[in-house]
């Protein structure tokens, strides 16, 4: 699995600097290359290549940087976020919308992601549905690039699953971003979760413990 892992991620690296040369490429042509990315030796602004100018980061972008995982919602798990009450853990055995529009169900289900080693694709998830709130275009462009790096770049240790088609459409978006660039994305990733680690989240042990906390009578006083 370790090799096939490797060779992988080699053809992905391969396919995206092959893809953001021609997005480079296309953006010269028209005359658009984005601002961050003048003199650079590749398409640095949405880090699709390893090159050195991806190590070059001042202090005062460092700290300018938003960290989505460090947002209340982000480090809660099923102890530390508000308890759900029994309907609503009920509830989750309804549809995957349901765990996904209960703040105690996406804390729950993310640390249940966590266990898999998959807790980035909820990360992404609400770094784009934080993105699509904002208004103000100076703050789309910055987010837009934080989520590129955090979640798309193949340099990432948080990089989420994506198909060729949605990484040619996030790299096209990448010209012109705005708060729906990742549109196509999260809704990738959100079908992933639903077919794939939803099911198992209902039939583990941890959902089987929180519903059997959450039936048992308070202790009398």
């Amino acid at each position: 699995m370790g090799s096939e892992r490797v060779e992988m991620r080699k053809k992905q690296m391969q396919v995206h600097r092959e893809a953001a040369a021609s997005v480079l490429q296309a953006s010269h042509s028209m005359g658009n290359t984005p601002a961050n990315a003048s003199n650079a030796c590749c398409f640095c602004w949405c880090c699709c290549c390893s090159c050195s100018c991806l190590t070059v980061r001042s202090e005062d972008e460092a700290i300018q940087r938003s960290t989505f995982e460090h947002r209340p919602e982000g480090t809660a798990n099923c102890e530390e976020s508000p308890k759900p009450t029994l309907d609503d853990a009920r509830s989750w055995t309804v549809s995957f919308e349901k765990v996904m529009k209960s703040a105690a169900g996406r804390s729950c289900f993310r640390q249940f992601l966590r266990t898999e080693f998959s807790e980035e694709n909820m990360m992404f998830w609400l770094a784009c549905e934080e993105l699509k709130k904002e208004t103000n275009k100076t703050v789309v462009e910055e987010k837009v690039r934080q989520i590129y790096e955090d979640f798309i770049s193949i340099l990432s240790p948080k990089e989420v699953s994506l198909d060729s088609r949605v990484r040619d459409v996030i790299n096209r978006n990448m010209l012109e971003p705005t708060s729906h660039t990742f549109d196509d994305a999260q809704q990738q990733i959100y079908t992933l979760m639903q077919r794939d680690s939803y099911p198992r989240f209902i039939n583990s042990s941890a959902y089987t413990d929180l519903m059997q906390s959450l039936e048992e009578p308070p202790p009398e006083p």
